[in-house]
């Protein structure tokens, strides 16, 4: 085993001798715990051998981060760089990537051959492997395990989950021998405390000594309408208990980006940080806005000089690199942060707060679930600095002290699978595999694997119905059957539509004064005789008939419902499988497959990467890109590449092509949605221009200045639009059978957007 300079808690020592041996492993502990030590045990082991390691994370920052930090200790000339936009150094030992890039990689399309992409890897490490839970990239995880050859040992680590030994079971079945490290064991210890609004001097204890809820927090009071508005934020007295305690500096995690930045304004003059430490953030935002000189008129940077920043998705990625780099240096006291900060960026604290254990979201509030509260109060305490962390939540009308510590002592929440089959997956796998081979490596999935979990609740309410019909079972005295039954029940049925029958023709003759004709008398007489059969029947003075009856009656309601319920276990069973055939019907409907193997634009197709590949490979092959210019181009994309967004936001005019194209590819859309509908197929086709005018002024030459005055959102958020541009403009320069004349132009646009501070990570 590698020698560190520090002793090795038990779990890291038996995770790096499971890797020795040849095995891959499953690690799960808490954030903070030390898992990274076990993924630098075997860089260190393919650093000796001569073999390679991929490193893969969830989120580019992290990527960014881990490549910084592997180059400052191993060499820039050992470690690589693959995310989206990023390729440095990709033949490197250590290569760092996005789990998405890794994927794509064994897809082996604009990557080149799988052969290629992985030689002489050794291991690879998927860091936050606890993301497939994520519902837009889960699946990302599930098809990266799934397709990695099984000489490659993998390395999972994440955070605490419920069903770990399922995960490492599902890892053991479709890849290679797996091990489990699963520990709760925490290096710094967490303290929880709760702030409630009547005590603003002082925050408590949650727990007694004795682990019961203190009985000194008292519940918020429920205040609506206008008094609720003019409510003043506790923000302030938060933050000044945890000063006066000593518990900072701390991640202040709240649920809105605009309430972040309230929160650092209101916070600013709290004098948190000394005149020394002053002139210290103040230098380093000096050096460091030379070198990004687009932050210079920041407005945040006066509450940084006071110890104090936001940290959220609507700020540009360089200036939460720098309140990063500040908080790591102990200068920022207090990060207002959404909780995708709680994302595995390095950003360690003595506290944190949690401003509120419920969320609003598109269906009202809910509360918290136990590994998202686990994700958050898990960044608080740090390895050789603190003795212990401090978590406070911050009490609110909308949960009660029970519920938030009932949420403190809850277990995390088990991963479920995400695993979705798209267009891309399937003719990647029906290029490379025959329709047979391709259901099996599906049902090889953790979904599928795990199904038995998942359909836990139908199976208890099917073997439901098997009992109460089975104590349904109704014992005849006189031994007849339920066939016997219905056979009375269906002569008595004759009987009595035929008794109606002989009365109405018998008063219809009595009034004409007519008697009765031949037929009529033979009918009356087969009546009666019918009468005779029923009395002949037991069942006809039974006294427990009625009983009997209501029991067969019952008995079949159970069985439809259990008919239903059977064809709902059979689909959810198969459900990987039957989504996977349903994308397979449009792409033949489109002719993208013959015959089960892609046809050239089923080949195109399957390079693509994005929510609806199919729907930008009909736009591509419309032609109606091709005459755009670059502004054009990427005012186009931008459209396609944006989701519907929850906020209002202003219309501002783009260029007429645009305009005319856009409400072409509607047209093509509405085809693309009918045969999906047809099929049960859900992919997005969006056409959304918000951000359309703004690319194309870009691209054009205007200053960001300019253009972020043009509309009221955050620069994170118009940033991240550009790239999202950036991402499938770049796979059209790459992809097969894209028209020259429009690789030229994506290429244009992509070097015109790409300028700070859209170019700065």
């Amino acid at each position: 085993m590698y020698e560190f300079p520090f002793e090795l808690d038990e779990f890291q020592k038996d995770a790096c001798n499971y890797i020795d041996n040849g095995k891959s492993v499953v690690v799960c502990a808490p954030t903070g715990a030390g898992k990274t030590v076990i993924a630098q045990h075997a860089i260190h082991r393919a650093l000796e051998n001569g073999t390679r390691i991929f490193y893969t994370t969830p989120l580019k920052a992290l990527s960014n981060q881990k490549y910084y930090d592997f180059s400052e200790k191993y060499g820039s000339d050992k470690v690589g760089l693959l995310t989206g936009d990023t390729s440095i150094n990709r033949s490197a030992q250590i290569v760092v990537m996005t789990t998405e890039v890794f994927r794509n990689m064994l897809y082996g399309t604009n990557f080149g051959a799988v052969a290629d992409n992985l030689q002489n890897v050794r291991y690879v490490v998927l860091d936050e492997v606890h993301y497939m839970n994520d519902e837009q990239r889960g699946t990302v995880w599930e098809e990266s395990i799934i397709y990695c050859p099984t000489n490659v040992q993998i390395i999972a680590l994440s955070a605490t989950v419920a069903n770990a030994d399922e995960l490492t079971a599902w890892i053991n079945t479709v890849h290679s021998k797996t091990e489990l490290v699963d520990t709760d064991f925490r290096p710094v210890p967490l303290k929880f405390f709760y702030f409630d609004t009547s005590q603003p001097d002082r925050i408590l204890p949650m727990f007694t000594p004795s682990g019961q809820l203190n009985k000194k927090i008292k519940p918020e009071k429920k205040v609506w309408g206008p008094k609720r508005k003019k409510q003043k934020s506790p923000v302030r007295d938060i933050v000044r208990n945890l000063a006066q305690q000593d518990m900072l500096p701390a991640i202040y995690f709240t649920f809105s980006r605009k309430k972040c930045d309230e929160q650092m304004e209101r916070c600013a003059d709290l004098e948190l940080v000394t005149k020394g430490e002053q002139a210290q953030i103040k230098q380093f935002i000096d050096e460091y806005i030379a070198e990004n000189p687009h932050l210079y008129n920041n407005k945040h940077i006066e509450y940084l000089i006071q110890g104090v920043a936001s940290h959220h998705a609507g700020l540009l990625p360089a200036w939460k690199n720098l309140v990063e780099k500040l908080f790591q240096k102990g200068l920022i006291k207090v990060v207002f942060a959404t909780e995708t900060l709680a994302a595995g960026i390095n950003m360690p604290a003595r506290s944190t707060v949690i401003s509120s254990t419920s969320k609003r979201t598109d269906s009202g509030h809910r509360m918290l679930t136990a590994s998202e509260f686990l994700q958050m109060s898990g960044r608080a305490g740090r390895r050789g600095m603190d003795e212990v962390g401090y978590v406070t939540v911050v009490g609110t009308m909308f949960q009660t002290p029970e519920e938030v510590a009932e949420l403190v002592l809850s277990p995390a929440n088990p991963l479920e699978s995400r695993f979705s089959p798209s267009y891309s997956m399937v003719l990647n796998l029906l290029q490379r595999f025959s329709l047979d081979e391709a259901k099996e490596l599906i049902l090889k999935s953790f979904g599928y694997f795990s199904s038995g979990s998942r359909l836990q609740p139908l199976i208890a309410l099917q073997n439901s119905y098997d009992k109460e019909i089975k104590e349904r079972e109704f014992v005849c005295p006189n031994k007849l059957t339920d066939a016997d039954m219905a056979e009375y029940d269906k002569i008595r049925h004759i009987y009595v539509q035929n008794r109606q029958t002989y009365k109405k023709i018998c008063k219809q003759e009595r009034s004409k004064n007519r008697p009765l004709s031949e037929e009529a008398v033979k009918f009356g007489r087969d009546t009666k005789a019918q009468l005779e059969k029923m009395h002949a029947y037991r069942c006809d003075t039974c006294k427990l008939y009625k009983k009997h009856a209501k029991n067969i009656e019952v008995i079949e309601r159970i069985l439809t419902k259990k008919r239903r319920l059977d064809k709902e276990i059979e689909r959810e069973r198969d459900i990987f499988w039957n989504k996977f055939l349903s994308h397979r019907a449009v792409l033949y409907e489109f002719g993208y497959i013959k015959d089960d193997y892609p046809t050239e634009n089923g080949v195109m197709t399957a390079q693509i990467r994005s929510e609806n590949e199919l729907y930008i490979a009909e736009i591509i092959n419309s032609h109606l890109l091709e005459e755009l210019t670059p502004s054009q181009l990427a005012a186009v994309v931008c459209a396609l590449t944006t989701e519907d967004l929850r906020i209002e936001i202003p219309y501002i005019p783009f260029s007429t092509p645009v305009r005319k194209t856009l409400n072409k590819i509607r047209d093509i859309r509405r085809r693309i949605e009918k045969v999906q509908s047809a099929n049960m197929v859900e992919a997005p086709c969006y056409i959304n221009p918000y951000f359309s005018s703004l690319i194309e002024l870009w691209v054009e030459g205007t200053e960001w200045e300019t253009l972020v005055e043009q509309i009221d959102i955050g620069e994170g958020d118009i940033v991240r639009a550009f790239k999202r541009v950036v991402d499938v403009l770049r796979q059209l320069t790459t992809i097969s059978n894209v028209p020259e004349a429009l690789v030229f132009t994506a290429r244009e646009a992509i070097e015109k957007i790409q300028r700070e501070p859209v170019n700065v990570d």
